[in-house]
């Protein structure tokens, strides 16, 4: 994937993103840390952070991060809480995610 994703963003250089990355994890979670995941401002994705509700989580951020023109943002994701268990969600840890953007 690493390859791939560096094909990617030489693609894309000139083009407004967030890259959201996993700086750590604690507990169980669908992905661990140095996954990497492009957010556009149209809110498609090139990557994947493990799907459900922390990548969601994660793409609102990075297009929030967008919309307000931020240069980067760190963001925790809780998968402990009541709602990840009414969801019966397996993970029940947490992310730590940088959120850096390119050209705003």
């Amino acid at each position: 994937m690493k390859r791939e994703f560096v094909r990617y963003l030489q693609g894309h250089e000139r083009d407004t993103l967030a890259i959201a990355t996993i700086l750590q994890t604690q507990g169980s979670t669908p992905r661990k840390a140095g996954t990497t995941m492009v957010v556009h401002p149209d809110g498609s994705i090139f990557g994947t952070i493990g799907g459900g509700r922390a990548e969601n989580e994660i793409r609102l951020s990075a297009l929030d991060a967008l919309k307000h023109k931020e240069a980067h943002r760190r963001i925790t994701v809780d998968l402990n809480d009541d709602v990840a268990v009414k969801e019966g969600m397996v993970c029940g840890g947490n992310l730590d995610v940088w959120i850096e953007t390119q050209n705003v």
